[in-house]
């Protein structure tokens, strides 16, 4: 027997990236400028929730990942501003008809502490995301100095989300 029901298009995606720290460089996360002795060295500005973002909503449209869109080895992407790739991102799942249904963002760092920052944070990855504030979700966390992070070595981050075809 045939299944006639019609199945909603929803997807979600996940998405992970690390970078460490580096002197001489800004600290950007969620497309904010956190202040610390610190930096994230990366190709572009390193930021590495931004960049989870990007691999989690990529992945969710099947549309493979931020390295291949995106490539470390162009030299158009050195310094580049995340969110400049985040709403190049956007653009490239509505393309394909996606919405952003919900995004929710894990930064891992033993320090800097993040509490003060995250209600610009989310301001910030809604407009850029093109939703509202509610749909939103940054937290952060420690491993209780296990690891890399707790070794105040550098950052990772996660995200997730949920997105459907109109």
């Amino acid at each position: 027997m045939e299944d006639t029901q019609i199945i909603p298009d929803f997807r979600t995606g996940l998405g992970y990236d690390v970078h460490r720290f580096a002197k001489d460089r800004e600290l950007w996360l969620c497309g904010v400028k956190v202040p610390h002795d610190e930096g994230l060295l990366g190709h572009s500005d390193a930021d590495v929730a931004l960049h989870s973002l990007c691999d989690a909503l990529l992945g969710a449209a099947a549309m493979r990942d931020i390295g291949y869109h995106f490539p470390d080895t162009d030299p158009a992407y050195k310094g580049a501003d995340s969110r400049v790739l985040l709403r190049r991102v956007v653009e490239l799942i509505r393309e394909e008809r996606f919405m952003i249904s919900n995004v929710d963002v894990t930064i891992i760092a033993q320090a800097p502490k993040l509490i003060s920052h995250i209600p610009q944070m989310i301001v910030t990855l809604a407009d850029d995301l093109g939703i509202d504030a509610g749909r939103v979700s940054v937290k952060a966390t420690t491993t209780e100095r296990l690891g890399f992070t707790g070794r105040k070595e550098g950052i990772a981050a996660m995200a997730t989300v949920l997105i459907y075809r109109k």
